[in-house]
């Protein structure tokens, strides 16, 4: 299950359990979606790193993806890319979201696990304070 408020990041660890058990994701709106999420998810549940979003409603914001650009994003990071690309293929903004996150991505997917995940964020967070012009993949 994707989840913004899981506690652990998914990661291309999370391959097998995606070919075993598949994805999941709920489509809600942003609004709602800490308590939709706090009382109706149960199993594992797995948050996605930080991306930008590639969606006319929340262009350019960090973390509000869309249920598609979730999926897509997940599907890349475990290494189904070709898959990723065709999951939003079907948006004329579809290709926007990995032109954003190309960069991002190509990290993410060379993570061991979740925990150099968090720590890729981590510098990008750092980088971002240090130098608040610099641009967004950079220091990763």
């Amino acid at each position: 299950m994707l989840n913004p408020f899981g506690q652990i990041a998914l990661s291309p660890a999370d391959r097998e359990r995606f070919e075993q058990f598949g994805i999941v994701a709920l489509d809600c709106s942003w609004e709602h979606a800490q308590k939709v999420m706090g009382e109706h998810v149960r199993g594992t549940s797995r948050c996605l790193p930080i991306l930008i979003a590639g969606n006319p409603v929340n262009f350019g914001k960090l973390t509000k993806l869309t249920t598609a650009e979730a999926i897509a994003a997940a599907l890349y990071i475990t290494g189904f890319q070709e898959e990723a690309k065709k999951v939003l293929e079907i948006f004329p903004w579809g290709h926007t979201f990995f032109e954003l996150n190309q960069m991002l991505l190509d990290n993410y997917v060379t993570a061991k696990d979740s925990s150099e995940i968090v720590e890729m964020q981590a510098r990008l967070l750092q980088s971002k304070k240090r130098e608040p012009a610099k641009g967004v993949f950079e220091d990763l």
